[in-house]
């Protein structure tokens, strides 16, 4: 839980749920998980049971007590649609989200058939605020490449994709449907290799779609040495609300 995120594209984290399981090669070096690992058995520690997951029911109304509008990464250290959430559970979780409606809540995961059924059934209601971003992680062609149509697939405003770590070239993407997309390298001890023809075809793909493009960061195990320039550039493109358009109307 943090007002101050170190993460580029966001400004704050949410976690009303904590830990996780791997599911593809995008986990193998997970962050969360090396850092909670490291406080397993710290009597009273919020990481005593490791990255074991666990739900904070009363870390649920956090977000309503932050009066300045942030943007806030839901489950930074978690993943919401994680078969062990419950449905009862994760609709709460959304409920806040409606209320708090100042801030711009960015929920990603990597279930993405999960997150379709439930934009497509018990958070019907749901889905469609513009202040709640949906976004699927994609690493590779063989797990990342196909969560994308199962997002494309589910009712939301904005959609969006975080392609980090991106692990391969993988190759001419779908975007319609995409409002932003995210790229960043593996970072920290056993970083693997970014290529940067990968990431300009991601970028080249975006400009062609028109959806916004966001480069996060080269990675490696010296991150700050390496950057987040890509051709001299600094991109941190967000979606266009749809309020803002109107807005300014």
């Amino acid at each position: 839980m943090s007002l101050a995120s170190k993460i580029e594209w966001t400004d704050a984290t949410w976690n009303p749920v904590r830990g996780c399981t791997k599911v593809s090669p995008g986990c193998a070096h997970c962050y969360a998980s090396t850092f909670a690992e490291r406080f397993r058995g710290v009597p009273g520690h919020p990481y005593e049971q490791g990255f074991d997951l666990k739900l904070i029911p009363d870390r649920l109304q956090t977000p309503l007590s932050w009066k300045k509008p942030q943007r806030i990464f839901v489950n930074s250290m978690s993943d919401l649609f994680h078969p062990s959430v419950p449905d009862d559970y994760v609709r709460q979780v959304a409920e806040v989200m409606r209320m708090a409606d100042w801030h711009i809540f960015q929920v990603l995961t990597k279930r993405a058939d999960r997150l379709q059924a439930a934009l497509s059934t018990y958070l019907r209601d749901i889905a469609e605020y513009e202040h709640i971003w949906w976004g699927v992680s994609v690493e590779d062609k063989k797990y990342g490449v196909p969560r994308i149509d199962h997002l494309r697939n589910a009712p939301a405003s904005i959609r969006f994709l975080s392609i980090e770590p991106l692990l391969e070239d993988i190759g001419k993407i779908n975007l319609k449907g995409i409002h932003w997309v995210i790229v960043g390298g593996e970072s920290g001890n056993g970083a693997r290799v970014m290529e940067e023809s990968w990431v300009k075809s991601v970028r080249n793909q975006c400009k062609r779609a028109g959806v916004a493009f966001f480069f996060k960061q080269w990675g490696g195990v010296r991150k700050h040495k390496t950057g987040r320039s890509l051709d001299g550039v600094q991109y941190d493109e967000l979606p266009v609300l749809n309020s803002l358009i109107e807005g300014a109307a």
